[in-house]
């Protein structure tokens, strides 16, 4: 896992850590220092950490004028023990949302497990963005089924083709124009 780094081909645009409006301004990374671990693995330093044993992130972009942002998860997602959807929401989500981004491109293909509690954090996050949406982006199979079993999807847009993006292959514009697009079909 400490191979793993958060995608950083759109750093030229944005970056958490010199965005004075982000939770993570400030933050200073090293390249060769491993700090973070989720069970016994290290993580590579350039993920953030929400407080969360398990779960890390990292803001890969924020306009504020289109009002949205991509981010990218890490780890092991823990309702049950960790509470991680009250960390991401309360540190993370809740700055966001007070500088009136309510469009959330979550990219999820490194979560590697969920585990549910309840969903008062979805549907106050959900109530929180109004006309907004959450976008779940390739997140994997058996995490989304654990999603859907419980219906937490009623909050977020996954599956078909969100589940099957090469998202990598876009600008941080063109990745927010096409899902968009995606959502606004399902809309109709």
């Amino acid at each position: 896992m400490h191979e793993i780094e958060p995608f950083y081909n759109w750093r030229h645009l944005y970056t958490a850590e010199e965005d004075p409006e982000s939770p993570f301004y400030g933050r200073e990374y090293s390249e060769f220092e491993f700090s973070n671990t989720i069970y016994n693995y290290m993580l590579h330093p350039q993920w953030d950490t929400i407080g969360s044993e398990t779960l890390y992130i990292k803001i890969l972009y924020v306009d504020y004028t289109e009002k949205y942002c991509v981010i990218e998860l890490i780890g092991e997602w823990n309702d049950a023990i960790g509470n991680d959807i009250m960390l991401l929401k309360r540190d993370v989500m809740d700055a966001l949302i007070y500088l009136e981004i309510n469009k959330f491109i979550i990219i999820g293909e490194n979560v590697l497990n969920f585990h549910v509690s309840d969903d008062c954090y979805y549907e106050e996050w959900f109530e929180d963005i109004g006309d907004g949406w959450i976008a779940f982006v390739n997140f994997r199979d058996h995490v989304m089924k654990e999603f859907s079993s419980n219906n937490l999807d009623y909050y977020f847009n996954s599956g078909g083709e969100l589940n099957d993006m090469n998202w990598r292959r876009f600008s941080p514009g063109q990745l927010f124009g096409n899902i968009s697009k995606i959502i606004s079909k399902r809309l109709e």
